[in-house]
């Protein structure tokens, strides 16, 4: 603990708040929130913790505090503060996740379709189903039973669906609205939980059909209401009340927490959700954090009741939500949240040896690369590699590994500007150059740790850069390989040493992941962008062609394959004139 923590800790107040945890370069990596800030950040300082908690408190050089009126304004506050810095140790949701809807359409010729944004367009919207094939499976239902129009724009004559009974071809025939608000009526009532109204309509129509003898129209009816049994009643139906809710259940163990989300539409249990991550506070706490995370952050759909288990603080979940929260004291909605929190548990336990092997290789091999390299955790560690064949078309390429594992967001291509021939060092060079110049300019996170694919000449080089040239101070290693192209010493310090890491080591291992993908993102984008310019050479040759029309061919063609395909008739179509198409066909077949 520094002097700067040691003297904020006497001045924190006895009143609820949220706290920001910052590393050494002034990042935030937690956001926590407290009824009283003065004992909970003081408890992270004094005690013991284990080992995930223990890791954060190392990366702690300084902290601040906001004060808030009340435990709700701090949750609140909590989950804007961790939606704006995204710190790495909070619990983190997709956010890019989104459920799937029905929707009928307000247009003149109304459509069925399946969307994933609800917008005010005076369209009617159903769900959210907790997957796009379920969604999916009770449109294609609809789809059978309700001729609506099927195509975006309507076309000149009638299509397949028309002859298959599936539309009522608005394209070729006057429908009116009586007739379409008809069947928008029982799709409403269908979709609102009254398909079982439904299914006893048709099985009246089917059975007075086949008295008439109509044996065509009863079959049709039967396999629609084949349809509706097979879609619709696949799950056993968990209430009799047809309301919308999600049953939350979760377990603790060691440190990581597991929450599982029943979804519960129309009274069918119908899908579930399961997360597994670490926490740092108390589970009733955390369990807050992520019901507000799980309703804004995944844009996930509120229904009207959430039920969850008694140890959660039920008028804060509703203040937060704005939806009812229910502890159900006893009978079916109670095993439903026991039946949760069973799930959950034995999620945590069957995945306690996948966490385990995963921190091993990752989070405990960068600790460990640390302490062999005698410096900080590196938990942030950038990568770089140059790639070029006899110097033509140089390139270089960044990766950045966070915590052991490939952050691709961040990965960065570069092409060799000032360089002229095949001179590694200089390329070399050029880039750590443009790269730390921007990251000072723009404030973006320095890294802990930078690995240079190359020996005792590329890391003399990148040092030369960095220090004389921008005056930052970052360890730097070289990554060098044996004959067969494998990764064979870690060299570092200064003058250079070969750090003696174990084969079989999860350093070893992690070092080896990092060459490679390095190695790959840069040879890849040299052979994209070698391709690109011989195409582009080739096409330098023909009269006729400059770079306006060589852009065209590019474009619309994309490699000499397909140009060698294409008729002379398809090169004027896209503007090329007819003697300039004459000869570039004939270059081509040369």
């Amino acid at each position: 603990m520094n002097d700067t923590i040691k003297n904020k800790l006497m001045l924190l107040p006895d009143q609820p708040g949220c706290y920001l945890m910052k590393d050494r370069q002034g990042t935030i990596i937690y956001v926590g929130k407290a009824k009283i800030l003065k004992n909970r950040v003081r408890s992270y300082f004094t005690g013991s913790h284990d080992g995930k908690t223990l890791r954060l408190v190392n990366e702690i050089e300084d902290f601040e505090y906001i004060v808030t009126s009340s435990d709700i304004e701090a949750l609140i506050l909590e989950l804007n503060l961790i939606k704006k810095y995204d710190p790495k140790y909070n619990v983190m949701l997709k956010d890019d996740k989104s459920y799937p809807f029905i929707k009928l359409t307000a247009e003149r010729h109304p459509r069925l379709i399946t969307v994933r944004k609800v917008k005010k367009d005076k369209g009617k919207y159903f769900g959210p189903y907790p997957n796009v094939q379920a969604a999916n499976e009770t449109k294609k239902l609809l789809d059978r039973i309700y001729p609506l129009r099927k195509c975006t724009t309507l076309p000149d004559r009638v299509c397949l669906y028309y002859h298959m009974g599936q539309c009522l071809a608005p394209c070729v025939k006057e429908v009116s609205e009586q007739e379409y608000k008809k069947i928008l009526d029982e799709i409403t009532r269908f979709l609102n939980g009254g398909y079982k109204e439904i299914k006893k309509d048709l099985t009246e129509k089917m059975m007075a059909a086949a008295e008439e003898l109509d044996f065509e129209r009863a079959k049709d009816l039967r396999d629609k209401i084949a349809h509706i049994e097979a879609t619709m009643e696949k799950q056993k139906i968990t209430t009799t009340d047809f309301t919308d809710r999600d049953v939350f259940g979760f377990a603790v163990d060691k440190g990581w927490m597991c929450v599982q989300v029943f979804f519960i539409r129309q009274g069918k249990l119908i899908e579930r959700d399961v997360s597994t991550f670490p926490i740092y506070n108390e589970p009733e706490e955390e369990i807050l954090t992520y019901l507000g995370q799980f309703y804004s952050k995944t844009n996930h759909f509120k229904p009207r009741e959430i039920l969850t288990p008694h140890s959660i603080n039920t008028e804060m979940a509703e203040q937060l939500l704005q939806v009812k929260v229910l502890k159900p004291q006893r009978g079916q909605k109670k095993e439903l949240v026991e039946l949760a929190c069973k799930n959950a548990k034995l999620a945590l336990q069957e995945k306690f040896s996948l966490i385990e092997k995963d921190e091993e290789r990752t989070i405990k091999a960068v600790e460990n690369l640390g302490k062999q390299l005698g410096i900080y955790t590196p938990h942030r560690i950038e990568a770089f590699d140059n790639s070029n064949i006899q110097g033509t078309d140089p390139v270089s390429a960044m990766i950045v590994f966070i915590d052991g594992k490939p952050e691709k967001r961040e990965y960065r291509k570069y092409k060799i500007k000032s360089v002229q021939g095949p001179d590694d060092y200089e390329s070399m060079r050029e880039v750590v150059r443009r790269r730390y110049v921007r990251v000072l300019n723009e404030g973006l996170p320095l890294p802990d740790l930078i690995l240079i694919d190359g020996g005792k000449g590329h890391v003399d080089t990148v040092r030369d850069i960095l220090e004389n040239e921008l005056g930052l101070d970052i360890p730097i290693s070289g990554l060098v390989k044996d004959e067969k192209h494998r990764t064979s010493q870690l060299l570092y310090g200064n003058p250079l040493e070969i750090i003696p890491l174990a084969r079989n080591s999860q350093e070893f291992y992690l070092l080896q992941r990092i060459q490679d993908e390095v190695h790959r993102f840069a040879i890849t984008f040299h052979r994209q962008l070698r391709g690109k310019n011989a195409f582009q050479s080739m096409l330098d040759d023909i009269p006729g062609i400059g770079e306006k029309r060589k852009k065209q061919l590019l474009k619309t063609f994309g490699s000499v394959k397909k140009m060698k395909e294409a008729s002379i008739e398809q090169f004027k179509e896209i503007g090329i004139p007819a003697n300039v198409a004459e000869e570039l066909k004939r270059k081509l077949q040369e």
